[in-house]
């Protein structure tokens, strides 16, 4: 009976998607829309490149594999039909035509209702052998489209079989280590569980959690509305110019505006999409739910109701719009319908009213404690700070309420940390993907006396940002920075900036992301009162170190490398498409505030001397390699002894991101199992032997007063 429920779901969920996707057409304003970012980009961008039939190239083939990037779902003959607009897309902007952006999304969600319809039909009649001796391509980016549907049911089937024999082998795999331990890991003590601890999520047979998956996959892919499909479509005309020129339409220019401001007011949930509805997946602490208590993790949101307005059946609808139903001003009133986890049967229903309230996004803000190690049989204090972001309220005042700025945030750290007397600090800057540009120039200035911290040049004019004169300085002891694959952008400006004026020695991986490039938000207007048009977030600028570099593609190198998993990742600036290329100033304002920099050699001696015998980093690095190796990686087997072999060391590396990722959890900033910190702390301690307790001159000025008048 299940699998007839799921089938006759696959039957509607496809015929409605179809249907949803061929009514939508883009609305009246929108051409107004394309033609102001067809002015607006070759005016701004920093490259000077005129909008036209380069443009529209690139903008086709961003629209085409954003849709299809493994190139599984159109055949050859849909890029055939699609071809017609290769040198068009310009000439059609700037006429007020984004038709085609709604031609490609309407053929795309036709193609994907094909590949679901085959999949769950594939599903649940296949009789699966797992005794062939046959192979799944991983990665089909630069693979030939399919010619035909049966050519495209046959990567499918792969990939089908692929999944349902991953799953599987992975369910074994975990039934093997638990009679291994012979016992299953112990429970947290009472006093330390939180809601929802208890909470388990069904375990559905293989090839329903399969269906399930793929219907769902259907859903999201063809749920957007006329908005978000504009949203795709120049935002691939703007990334023609460059991978970080972008249009962000109304909703995502709010989403935008949150992630700056660390803050979004709502009930406090993360919720995803489950079989129409929407499930708490967490309870954010101290938000309206966790506060009010009755909503658990696990329970599933059917409706809404605004105050005393009427309900709003949220089913099968759109799940970035019921978000924003969810959502909604301080104060104001929401009510929803649940589905409690304890009933999965759907009969028991709740409504629960909360008011909405500020939830502030503590994960991303910055972090600091003191940390005593032990070095050579002596005890020390050394500071430790980590800064997920540089975020910032871009129109409010220390004064004002809602006021938020990195750079404050971790100036009180430093406060705390000198009270302390720690010798030295640790400023983690791994997984940074950047943020606010005047962030970085104050929170460069805490370490530093004046000077130029980096030079900001556009189409016309070279800008240094400078410290200036009489600059207190809030921390004047040793400091190494930690970078990985994900520093960018703004932490590369810190990090390169500490490095280049010797007042820090940068750790990590080889080097970071490599983005030296300057974005600025511009208004696209609206039309009446109604009508927002969102806006265009344009290229206008590089910046460049003070040695004359940019960031741009090359990025920071480490002084000294502590390898992670990142090292190898396919991630950085020079695996995005159309990234600007590296370039250089001739001549920068660089001075060097302290030396540093002269104790890297004798730094990374000790510190390959130390890893080469220590049991635990050569562990990691022993991960590190087999990471590599699975990252290269262009096809597994379909054989099932092969693969259950595979997959036994691949856990190896799995459990080693896990821990990654635990480890870049502000939560878990202490944790004992991150080695490249345990290694950062121990340079640390080199250092502040090597210098004999010598500090930078420090001002007689209040820093603090000096960094607020600046804000």
């Amino acid at each position: 009976m299940k699998k007839i429920n799921i089938a006759v779901s696959a039957v509607l969920a496809l015929v409605s998607g179809v249907v949803a996707a061929d009514g939508l057409k883009p609305k009246p304003h929108y051409g107004e829309i394309g033609r102001r970012i067809a002015v607006m980009l070759p005016r701004h961008h920093v490259l000077n490149q005129p909008f036209d039939d380069r443009i529209s190239q690139i903008a086709w083939t961003n629209i085409v594999t954003y849709y299809d990037v493994d190139r599984s779902i159109f055949l050859k003959s849909d890029l055939e039909e699609l071809t017609a607009h290769e040198f068009t897309v310009d000439d059609e902007i700037k006429a007020g035509d984004v038709s085609f952006g709604y031609k490609v999304h309407s053929l795309y969600s036709k193609r994907l209702a094909e590949r679901i319809a085959f999949a769950t039909n594939f599903i649940a009649k296949a009789n699966w052998d797992f005794s062939v001796d046959e192979y799944y391509s991983m990665n089909r980016k630069e693979a030939e489209w399919p010619a035909t549907r049966e050519e495209a049911e046959e990567i499918w089937r792969k990939r089908l079989k692929n999944e349902y024999l991953a799953m599987t082998l992975s369910r074994e795999l975990d039934e093997e280590e638990k009679a291994q331990k012979g016992k299953t890991e112990p429970e947290k003590p009472e006093d330390e569980k939180k809601d929802g601890d208890d909470y388990k999520e069904p375990v559905l047979p293989v090839g329903d959690s399969l269906m399930k998956k793929y219907l769902q996959y259907f859903r999201v892919m063809t749920e957007p509305d006329e908005e978000s499909v504009l949203q795709y479509y120049l935002s691939a005309v703007c990334r023609a110019y460059d991978p970080h020129t972008d249009y962000l339409s109304p909703m995502s220019e709010e989403d935008f505006q949150m992630d700056m401001n660390l803050t979004l007011c709502g009930v406090g949930a993360v919720l995803q999409m489950d079989d129409g509805a929407l499930k708490i997946s967490e309870v954010m602490p101290g938000g309206p739910m966790d506060v009010d208590g009755r909503i658990k993790k696990g329970d599933k949101i059917v409706a809404v109701k605004q105050g005393d307005g009427e309900w709003e059946d949220i089913m099968w609808h759109p799940m970035n719009k019921t978000i924003r139903k969810i959502r909604g001003k301080k104060g104001s009133r929401v009510t929803l319908e649940i589905i409690p986890r304890s009933d999965p049967s759907g009969a028991t229903r709740k409504k629960i009213e909360l008011v909405r309230d500020e939830i502030k996004l503590d994960e991303q803000a910055a972090t600091g404690h003191v940390e005593r190690v032990s070095v050579d049989s002596r005890n020390m204090n050394l500071g430790y700070v980590h800064l997920p972001s540089f975020y910032g309220t871009m129109d409010k005042s220390p004064d004002d309420p809602g006021f938020l700025s990195c750079a404050y945030d971790v100036a009180k750290y430093l406060a705390d940390l000198n009270s302390e007397d720690v010798e030295g600090l640790v400023l983690d800057m791994r997984g940074n993907g950047g943020g606010s540009l005047k962030e970085a120039v104050l929170l460069s200035a805490l370490f530093s006396p004046a000077t130029t911290v980096v030079v900001i040049k556009d189409k016309h004019t070279s800008i240094p940002l400078d410290i200036p004169p009489g600059n207190p300085i809030a921390f004047k002891k040793p400091v190494v920075v930690l970078i990985d694959r994900g520093s960018a952008s703004a932490s590369e400006i810190v990090a390169g900036f500490l490095k280049d004026s010797g007042r820090a020695v940068v750790l990590g991986d080889v080097r970071t992301h490599g983005k030296g490039t300057v974005q600025t938000l511009m208004e696209l207007g609206r039309k009446g009162d109604t009508e927002k048009f969102g806006c265009v977030k344009i290229t206008t600028a590089r910046f460049y170190r003070i040695n004359g570099n940019s960031t741009q593609v090359r990025g920071v190198k480490s002084d000294i490398h502590l390898p992670s998993i990142l090292d190898h990742l396919d991630i950085g600036e020079d695996k995005l498409p159309n990234a600007l290329p590296f370039t250089k100033l001739d001549l920068v304002n660089m001075r060097r505030v302290w030396n540093l920099n002269g104790y890297v050699k004798r730094l990374r001696e000790k510190s390959m001397l130390r890893t080469a015998e220590d049991p635990a980093f050569k562990k990691h690095m022993r991960k590190v390699e087999m990471a590599e190796k699975l990252f290269n990686r262009k096809q597994v087997s379909l054989e099932r002894n092969k693969r259950k072999e595979m997959m036994k060391n691949d856990r190896l590396v799995d459990k080693e991101k896990e821990d990654e990722e635990l480890i870049m959890s502000v939560s878990k900033r202490k944790n004992k199992d991150d080695v490249v910190l345990k290694e950062a702390y121990n340079v640390l301690a080199d250092l502040v032997e090597m210098k004999k307790g010598e500090e930078l001159p420090q001002s007689k000025s209040n820093w603090m007063d000096i960094l607020l008048k600046n804000l």
